[in-house]
């Protein structure tokens, strides 16, 4: 009988080092990228399935349909708060039983949408879903960094972000078809069952939990202000807002004003920004050439330009999904850049400041509805001139960062 000891396993890394880790299988590529773009669509898309059910919701709970813009608002509040509270929590306790749990308890909360009686108790309800819904995002930015191999990782991350900002677009497509043919309440039962469908297919997919970070949970959410704080951070994270801010707030305010007055020329001009959305993930190795605060600057002012348009020309159905489709690119593209900025600048970090810039994406989102119901009122153009100076103000903030580096490294 030997007497040589057993072997022990090496103690794992934190998850915290951007650099792969040995010791850990790498995901495989196709697979995981399915998987995780679907639940992407699915996890962000019940924030923007509720605009084209704003008419039928103010009508059941007899109230203004600007007033149901809130429940994207509720949503992606919880939405938001869920990014910097999951970040830590897949930490800890690994990112698929996180993203499980979250995806179930989520299933519940849809549910709950199908039988609400009042707009009060549906921004109760939305919030949490949005809460549940968030434990994805976070816990697949966290697996892709510990599991993800080191020449796919770029192309995984951009799918993702990528299918977070098609949400926008299928959510809205998906939305409108159900519920134009049984009821606004049947979408959110048909999105229970799929959001179910997902957790499972999530739990097949994603590689079994093997490490848990070595710091407490309290010093990962203390690490948050120091980053809001950090020189390198601010300016970007003070910029993030306007990025998905000013693309839920055009989107709503097009449905709101009623520019395309029938439910089939909404769904083609929704359906028209979706081929470039689909072409962002593949463009991201030839856009990663040119510096990541360069890209992002001259992608913010694009989609600048692209509504400004909207505003002054104030085109037909063909002219305004030409524009969009611009939009949409200099909006798809400024996502992933900004991820990639704020990754690069956090160093051990990396995880946290992610899910914090993630946080910022959707405080953004959840007041572009509220402004554009504000604004609509004087107009699409008014409302493309507005968010044409949030963009070209972001682009700037954006600019100041990348002249400071510049200049004191």
């Amino acid at each position: 009988m030997s007497t040589q000891p057993p072997r022990t396993a090496p103690k794992p890394t934190p998850r915290t080092l951007v650099a792969p880790h040995d010791g850990h299988a790498h995901a495989p590529l196709m697979p995981t990228m399915v998987v995780f773009a679907l639940t992407g669509l699915l996890v962000s898309g019940l924030m923007y399935a509720v605009i084209p059910l704003m008419g039928g919701m103010a009508s059941d709970w007899g109230i203004p349909r600007n007033a149901a813009t809130w429940t994207t608002t509720g949503f992606g509040l919880g939405y938001a708060v869920g990014f910097v509270l999951f970040g830590p929590l897949a930490d800890r306790f690994g990112p698929r039983k996180v993203a499980v749990i979250g995806l179930l308890a989520g299933v519940l909360t849809s549910l709950a949408m199908t039988v609400v009686p009042s707009l009060p108790a549906a921004l109760a309800v939305r919030g949490l879903e949005g809460l549940t819904m968030a434990a994805f995002p976070p816990c697949a930015f966290a697996y892709i960094t510990h599991h993800g191999a080191p020449r796919h990782r770029s192309l995984m991350t951009s799918c993702l972000t990528t299918s977070f900002l098609a949400a926008a677009v299928v959510g809205q497509i998906v939305a409108q078809f159900i519920g134009d043919a049984f009821g606004w309440r049947t979408v959110f039962l048909v999105w229970a069952v799929a959001i179910l469908v997902m957790a499972v297919a999530l739990h097949r997919v994603m590689l079994p939990d093997n490490h848990t970070a070595e710091q407490s949970l309290r010093s990962s959410y203390a690490q948050i202000p120091s980053l809001l704080r950090a020189p390198r951070l601010r300016l970007l994270y003070a910029a993030t807002p306007v990025v998905y801010g000013a693309f839920v707030a055009v989107y709503t305010g097009i449905q709101l004003a009623g520019t395309i007055g029938s439910a089939s020329g909404l769904l083609a001009l929704r359906a028209g920004a979706l081929p470039v959305m689909v072409l962002i993930p593949f463009l991201t190795p030839w856009l990663r050439r040119v510096p990541a605060l360069v890209r992002l600057v001259a992608a913010l002012l694009l989609a600048a330009a692209a509504i400004a348009l909207i505003g002054a020309l104030t085109p037909g159905a063909v002219g305004l999904a030409a524009l969009l489709m611009v939009f949409v690119l200099g909006i798809g593209s400024s996502s992933p850049a900004m991820i990639e900025a704020v990754g690069a600048r956090a160093g051990e970090a990396h995880p946290t400041a992610v899910s914090l810039a993630m946080f910022w994406f959707f405080v953004g989102a959840s007041l572009g509805p509220v402004v554009a119901g504000a604004v609509i009122g004087s107009g699409l153009g008014t409302l493309s001139y507005v968010f044409a100076a949030v963009l070209t103000a972001g682009a700037l903030v954006v600019h100041t960062a990348w002249l400071r580096e510049r200049k004191y490294g």
